[in-house]
């Protein structure tokens, strides 16, 4: 996604087509690759959805709605930046695709200094609580800054012995929207002097869905993450996949194996996690780690190609009902859809954001695709 400047009017439209229902990061970067401007997508936006065949006309984000939002905003001392905007942390830009639109609050610039998450168990033990606030301090001792998700445990006592230093904490609500409540004096230092980050409007409340896009955030922040004290299905893993599809390194602390929190991290040691035990260890392997590029080739299926609009309506029309006959619960990749129809890249695409509007399909920030079934208001 190319870096610009926008005007309060275009980011005003940013934010719209950000909050329009059914458009999720991945149709986001589609709908901006094809028609180049938020304003141009929100205008397709009903014509599109009705093609995909969503019964009841699709009404855009108001403007109204979206400058609501800016004034609350405002009155938190928060700003809202565009993926597209110079200010956006350069190492989120640099994911594919990033969140659209994220609310900020506080004075660190997470381009300034290097980022390494660090997260793990919400139950975590009285060694894994020490060895995590030891290492984020000597870490931010050294000019490394710490983000996390403000999460009881390992990510509280990483954020509280990091406040000095630096401390990113990305909430899976809005920025007002603290949880876990008993993090509330954390929340609000981390405001006055770190970095609050969040994707969704202010008053939003967490549901369960919001904290995998996260962690997806947490690791996209960041150059590596540390794992401390993981189960094995915890979202501390969850992070850590995320980190590896992003190019970001994974790291994690080896535990007891007679510790069932401990077992996450040490299988992602035997899977090649970097072992880590003090913040030397940590440190090396950042200095090796290749900083991600904005600029770096991301499957682009429209820019530069000067397509009529009508030879891409008609691609679409032509595959949308067979990838939509191929969905199902399970999530599968665009690419293999791509290889079952046999179509080109750029018509999956289309008819993935048409069926997205529609509500027929559920298109992931991680690019997999599962189907969804319509209910009565669409």
């Amino acid at each position: 996604m190319k870096r610009t400047r926008l005007s309060d009017v275009e980011r005003l439209d940013w934010l719209r087509l950000a909050r329009t229902k059914g458009v999720g990061p991945v149709t986001f970067k589609a709908l901006i690759e094809r028609f180049k401007t938020a304003s141009a997508a929100i205008d397709a936006l009903p014509r599109l959805a009705k093609r995909g065949g969503r019964s009841k006309p699709l009404r855009p984000a108001s403007r109204d709605d979206a400058t609501r939002e800016m004034e609350r905003l405002h009155a938190l001392s928060a700003r809202l930046l565009c993926a597209c905007e110079l200010e956006f942390p350069e190492l989120l830009a640099a994911v594919d695709p990033p969140p659209p639109v994220i609310s900020v609050k506080g004075p660190l610039d997470p381009d300034a200094r290097p980022v390494c998450a660090m997260v793990g168990a919400r139950n975590a033990s009285a060694v894994g609580l020490r060895f995590a606030g030891d290492l984020a301090r000597a870490l931010g001792e050294q000019g490394i800054v710490i983000a996390s998700g403000l999460a009881r445990g390992i990510d509280g006592a990483a954020h509280a012995a990091s406040l000095e230093t630096g401390s990113i904490a990305v909430t899976a609500g809005g920025l007002a929207s603290i949880y876990p409540p008993e993090h509330h004096q954390l929340h609000a230092a981390i405001g006055e002097q770190g970095l609050l980050v969040s994707e969704n409007p202010p008053d939003y409340t967490p549901q369960a869905r919001d904290f995998p896009r996260r962690n997806r955030l947490i690791s996209g922040l960041s150059l590596g993450v540390i794992v401390i004290e993981a189960a094995e299905r915890s979202g501390s893993l969850i992070t850590a996949r995320y980190a590896l599809e992003q190019g970001r390194e994974v790291m994690a602390a080896p535990g007891s194996p007679l510790d069932p929190r401990a077992r996450g991290a040490n299988r992602l040691l035997r899977e090649g996690a970097a072992l880590i035990e003090t913040a030397d260890d940590v440190i090396a392997v950042l200095e090796q780690t290749r900083r991600p590029s904005v600029e770096a080739p991301a499957g682009s299926h429209f820019e530069d190609e000067p397509l009529d609009p009508a030879q891409i309506d008609s691609e679409a029309e032509a595959v949308r009902e067979r990838v939509a006959d191929l969905l199902s619960p399970s999530p599968v990749s665009r690419d293999d859809l791509v290889r079952s129809t046999g179509a080109p890249a750029r018509s999956v695409i289309a008819a993935l954001v048409e069926l997205e509007l529609a509500g027929r399909a559920i298109v992931n920030a991680d690019g997999s695709v599962c189907a969804a079934y319509p209910d009565e208001s669409v």
